[in-house]
């Protein structure tokens, strides 16, 4: 039976790999990131979101073609939870509370179903701008703050190699996002500025570890220290981690709808942290 606590893993050995493999999901992701996009949410597109409850069961298309026909712009319809609740996203905007009472009357007439409208966000071209650069300054300013701390903690090479792999970290998401078209909004940035902490934190401990052994033993093959350092730490990281995924995935399924992109972001940056850690910022030192 594998005992993590006498681990003898060679991650070292196999580093270069490990290197080649980010390399192409790095490239694969900034391809699709600039070839399809970030799915984006009303936070940074802007327009208006509209959550309603029908009484029976309808089709969405059915839905959008009646939306359509009420000049709204661009209109997404998807389910919501249950094929009675569905989200509506209009490329329309307006602060007039008639605006959206007329969109309720014309849409329960030509359904001929009453519909309670549950939540209706309205937000402008200017704010979603400021919104997007806000989670773009955040997300860059926490990187910056990284670095500056592991350099004061350790050394310039430990913050080069913790960067990068935060960097690794981020770009990844992105790339996800963009896969598998989950909307990207203000929740999913908070999660990458969780992701930030989290792999950080990984790294430290691992780092941590490190300059134990190289204070110890100076003239060890560096390798074979590293490898040793991953290998003590390997019981908490693979702990939390797990912990950590478990709550996740119980978020992800039974948390609904609006915690999906949320949850789905926090459960890929706890693994990619997690590889990033021991791949990628451990043998960049």
């Amino acid at each position: 039976m594998f005992n993590i606590y006498s681990a003898n893993i060679l991650f070292l050995n196999h580093y270069k790999k490990m290197y080649f493999v980010s390399i192409v999901l790095i490239l694969f992701s900034i391809s699709l990131f600039f070839l399809k996009g970030l799915n984006l949410g009303i936070d940074f597109k802007g327009g208006t979101v509209i959550e309603m409850q029908f009484n029976k069961e309808i089709n969405a298309e059915k839905i959008r073609e009646q939306l359509l026909k009420a000049n709204l712009g661009d209109v997404k319809v998807k389910e919501f939870g249950d094929s009675k609740t569905y989200l509506a996203i209009l490329e329309k905007k307006s602060d007039d509370n008639n605006f959206i009472t007329k969109i309720k009357i014309d849409l329960e007439k030509n359904i001929n179903d009453n519909i309670n409208f549950r939540r209706v966000e309205v937000v402008g071209p200017k704010i979603s701008n400021e919104l997007a650069k806000s989670g773009i300054y955040a997300v860059i300013t926490a990187l910056f703050l990284m670095l500056i701390y592991i350099w004061f903690r350790f050394e310039w090479q430990f913050s080069l190699g913790a960067i990068l792999a935060l960097c690794h970290d981020v770009v990844l998401t992105l790339g996800a996002f963009s896969l598998i078209g989950f909307e990207f909004n203000l929740s999913v940035i908070a999660a990458i500025l969780t992701i930030v902490g989290y792999s950080m934190n990984d790294t430290v401990v691992i780092y941590d570890r490190i300059r134990e052994n190289l204070k110890k033993d100076e003239t060890s093959n560096l390798i074979n220290l590293l490898n040793q350092s991953i290998n003590e730490t390997l019981p908490r990281t693979l702990k939390t981690s797990v912990t950590t995924l478990l709550a996740l995935i119980a978020i992800y399924f039974f948390g609904g709808e609006i915690l999906k992109g949320f949850s789905f972001a926090l459960i890929w940056g706890v693994i990619v942290g997690t590889y990033s850690s021991i791949f990628i910022a451990a043998p960049l030192i």
